[in-house]
């Protein structure tokens, strides 16, 4: 990984070093965080000569060789200080909440419209709905495009940014001719390599951010942060993990709850820690416990299912979705529990950075 010593090289300087490293059979990757660019070398990056006619140019201040099989997500590599914001506001500065719909009904907007209004006041930071949603029976509802621009006019409403689901190239068209803040990769595509280069490489140089969900299989963790390197590798570090439950599932939840996991994430990578409480127990009357052992792990925010009327929902709705009542009371409580958890977290970070030193 090469770091100039200014944070943007002139074309010149970029056309040098590129030469260089292309002697070497080096492919160079630019990444441009949100104070600085760093390049990426994709191939044998051990290759001494090359390392000292780059450490040698008078515009690089050093060369970091990465250890970590993720080069960019490592917890040491240098967008370690980048950070990822929705609406101004940076992700994992507080206890971050993405609420709303499972899916969006076409049919009834004014429930979408409804449950977005609760959530901004219950203290949501973002909104999440639906438009299209993978289903294991193709007879199942599948999505409708028409609910696009219901999650578009639920923002222009309450001003919150929102996040749906991505599934294949067609869909990110459409997502990207609108204001989308948030594309959300779902368990299924998770481990969808051709999918996650795409939209990194669709995204580049945008605002916009990913929340990649964990493959639903129990996967290694580094598997789970391989996949995220998919999308930053691409140029755009806008990314947050979301730990949403595996399987096999545990008897009497809908998956295996892994919010445990949060502090094996934040240890090794810099990436903020989204859990999804509504998928890895699968119940409404269960979510609002997930959601708080969360907020105990220490992951940097929540993204629940929540309707004004679950019973009227569609999707997961009616068997997952908490109402704006709970959900405020959620929100409340998982802040007060990260306040309170910020303490040993800042205790974990550091011994990280001291075995690594």
């Amino acid at each position: 990984m090469i770091i100039p010593k200014e944070s943007r090289l002139t074309p010149e300087q970029e056309a040098e070093l590129e030469s260089i490293t292309a002697e070497f059979g080096i492919k160079l990757m630019k990444i441009t965080g949100e104070t600085r660019q760093i390049f990426l070398m994709i191939g044998d990056e051990r290759q001494e000569e090359m390392l000292a006619r780059i450490g040698g140019l008078e515009y690089i201040d050093r060369v970091d060789m990465v250890q970590e099989p993720y080069k960019l997500m490592a917890r040491g590599s240098e967008l370690a200080n980048h950070k990822v914001r929705l609406n101004g506001r940076v992700v994992g500065e507080g206890f971050t909440v993405i609420a709303g719909q499972c899916t969006i009904d076409p049919k009834n907007p004014n429930h979408f419209y409804e449950t977005a209004q609760a959530v901004k006041e219950a203290g949501g930071d973002a909104l999440r709905g639906g438009v299209w949603k993978p289903r294991t029976s193709p007879y199942a509802y599948q999505g409708d495009v028409k609910a696009l621009e219901i999650l578009m006019e639920a923002k222009a409403r309450t001003g919150l940014p929102v996040d749906t689901e991505v599934m294949d190239p067609e869909q990110l068209d459409l997502i990207l001719k609108h204001d989308v803040d948030i594309l959300q990769v779902g368990t299924r595509n998770a481990l969808n390599y051709g999918l996650l280069r795409e939209i990194g490489r669709r995204i580049r140089g945008r605002k916009i951010a990913v929340l990649l969900k964990r493959s639903m299989h129990m996967g290694k963790i580094e598997e789970f942060i391989m996949a995220a390197e998919y999308v930053v590798a691409q140029g755009n570090p806008n990314i947050m993990l979301c730990p949403r439950g595996t399987t096999p599932a545990m008897d009497g939840y809908r998956n295996h709850p892994d919010e445990s996991i949060a502090p094996l994430l934040k240890e090794r990578t810099w990436a903020p820690v989204i859990v999804d409480p509504s998928h890895s127990v699968g119940k409404a009357s269960y979510v609002p416990f997930a959601c708080l052992a969360a907020a105990g792990y220490g992951a940097d925010g929540i993204i629940v299912e929540t309707h004004v009327s679950p019973r009227h929902g569609i999707g997961d709705d009616p068997k997952q979705a908490v109402t704006p009542d709970v959900l405020a009371k959620v929100i409340r409580d998982c802040r007060a529990i990260a306040a309170m958890q910020g303490e040993y977290m800042g205790h974990l970070l550091p011994r990280r950075a001291v075995a690594r030193a």
